[in-house]
């Protein structure tokens, strides 16, 4: 479409809005769901043969989006082996949001990758995870970049679900580690410097003992501002991280990566929700999620008497 046509199809319907409001929003509604379905149908995933003994795939994602990735890879493996080819410095292209984001505008680099490759080994029916290079792949994970919805809201597991036919119960743990029981009396806390619920005040926390931040430096100064008294444990891996989770008290955090390891663990936890973006979904029980702080504290008084 030119730009006249353009414009003269911008001015039918601005006259239409005044004219008929209702055959107006029907018009705006039938554009918009064409749109959607043409870069849905642009975007088909490619489903191999069935039965192989193996199956490849490929994620460019950042460390969480991979974590919620897992159920589908597992559901799309069957009973094969399955190899896990992660894509390097792919740019972020988010909001300014993301700006704060440690990585400083790319998805995954190869430092995060060694970090994350233990942890991603130790899991059923993973076998190999490498950095992709042309590999021959079965399934391209990134197909949710191109998605055809809006990745700012919903369920970043059901994403995977929607494009390749396949489900799983994510009220069920996702990820398999040794807990760490040294941590068993600590309250873990992560909260990123971005997605942050307006109002949400972390210093009543105070009044609990043996706190304890999982994250980067920055972050952790961050929060000492609320809890100066506040531990830090830095991890030589996300394996060590996600035993840390998995053998704590409970955890506490916000939209960003250990709590997707907190939610594939399923260990007592509670979400702090960012309205403008509120596509991670707890489930499974003592989870809970929140973006007011009366409830945050209330929800932290009853995960406390949980024995």
């Amino acid at each position: 479409m030119n730009l006249n046509s353009r414009i003269m199809n911008h001015l039918a319907l601005i006259w239409l809005k005044i004219k008929d409001r209702d055959l107006y929003h029907k018009k705006k509604l039938e554009e918009k769901d064409q749109k959607f379905l043409s870069k849905a149908i642009a975007n088909q995933p490619v489903f191999p043969v069935i039965g192989k003994n193996t199956y490849s795939f490929k994620h460019s994602g950042n460390c969480g989006d991979i974590i919620y990735s897992l159920p589908t890879i597992y559901a799309l493996s069957e009973n094969a082996k399955a190899f896990l080819y992660l894509q390097l410095d792919q740019p972020m292209n988010y909001s300014a949001e993301r700006s704060k984001h440690p990585l400083n505008g790319v998805m995954l680099n190869e430092s995060i990758f060694n970090m994350l490759k233990p942890l991603l080994l130790a899991q059923t029916p993973l076998s190999i995870c490498g950095i992709y290079n042309d590999q021959s792949i079965d399934y391209d994970l990134c197909i949710i970049r191109r998605s055809a919805f809006q990745t700012n809201s919903g369920h970043i597991a059901r994403w995977y679900f929607l494009h390749f036919a396949v489900t799983a119960d994510l009220s069920k743990p996702w990820l398999n580690v040794n807990p760490d029981k040294s941590f068993s009396d600590r309250i873990i806390i992560a909260r990123s410097l971005g997605y942050h619920a307006p109002g949400i005040d972390y210093s009543f926390l105070k009044k609990y003992k043996k706190l304890m931040f999982v994250g980067v430096p920055e972050e952790f100064e961050e929060i000492k501002k609320s809890l100066p008294s506040i531990e830090y444990h830095p991890v030589s891996d996300f394996l060590e991280l996600a035993q840390v989770i998995a053998g704590c008290r409970f955890f506490i955090g916000n939209q960003s990566f250990p709590f997707s390891l907190a939610e594939a663990l399923k260990v007592k936890r509670a979400l702090e929700v960012y309205y403008v973006c509120p596509n991670v979904i707890v489930e499974g029980e003592h989870a809970y999620d929140f973006c007011f702080q009366q409830q945050f504290e209330r929800i932290v008084e009853k995960l406390d008497q949980v024995s």
